[in-house]
């Protein structure tokens, strides 16, 4: 297939509670794209919707997924498993469409060894209080460990931050949307990405696009 008319995939990391699956919503509004719904072992949130957040599955379920190689990358986080359906991303690139995925730091080294041309991108919160705000928000039924250590696994999620390609501060939702949106049209321009135009230049092609 030319690469031209593959998907790509984006990933949208950073810590729990900064707000990426808010932004990717943002996002929505501005550009075509599938979210890819990740898998996890944890318990569902009253705010949240069954196969619309996550789908939800057991430790053995999950274990049976990894097993069978249908997960893209797995990780564990506050004690409960997350992954990436295989499948799932694998068929929306070959219709075309560019695959979103919310997803942890370890969640995107995985998948930038199985997809090396993915564009990631990390989301900064503003201030760290602003970040402990959110998560207590968020998270109001947790106790104090739990919290504590939600913010210290943020700490050392954060430091790895300069590893990706884009770094965005999530001040408003609106404005991070659009950053992101910017910052994917103009990867598009990029020279290993326009190479065929100049080959089907050459070759007496009209490229106007």
């Amino acid at each position: 297939m030319d690469k031209a008319k593959q998907g790509r995939v984006v990933v949208i990391a950073g810590p729990s509670g900064v707000g990426k699956g808010t932004v990717i919503g943002a996002l929505k509004k501005l550009r075509d794209f599938r979210v890819s719904v990740s898998h996890t072992t944890r318990g569902i949130r009253p705010s949240e919707t069954k196969d619309v957040s996550y789908h939800f599955v057991t430790r053995e379920q999950f274990r049976a997924l990894v097993d069978e190689g249908l997960m893209l990358e797995t990780t564990c986080y506050q004690g409960n498993y997350y992954g990436t359906s295989r499948t799932a991303v694998e068929d929306a690139l070959a219709l075309g469409e560019d695959v979103f995925l919310d997803i942890e730091v370890e969640g995107a080294k995985n998948v930038r060894r199985a997809f090396p041309d993915a564009v990631e991108f990390f989301l900064l919160p503003p201030s760290m209080e602003e970040l402990e705000r959110r998560l207590r928000d968020r998270n109001s039924g947790e106790d104090e460990p739990t919290i504590q250590g939600r913010l210290a696994q943020a700490r050392a999620e954060i430091a790895c931050a300069p590893g990706f390609d884009y770094i965005v501060v999530n001040g408003t939702v609106a404005q991070t949307a659009a950053e992101i949106d910017a910052c994917l049209k103009a990867h598009a321009l990029r020279a290993g990405e326009r190479a065929p135009l100049v080959e089907r230049l050459l070759a007496g092609e009209n490229i106007t696009l």
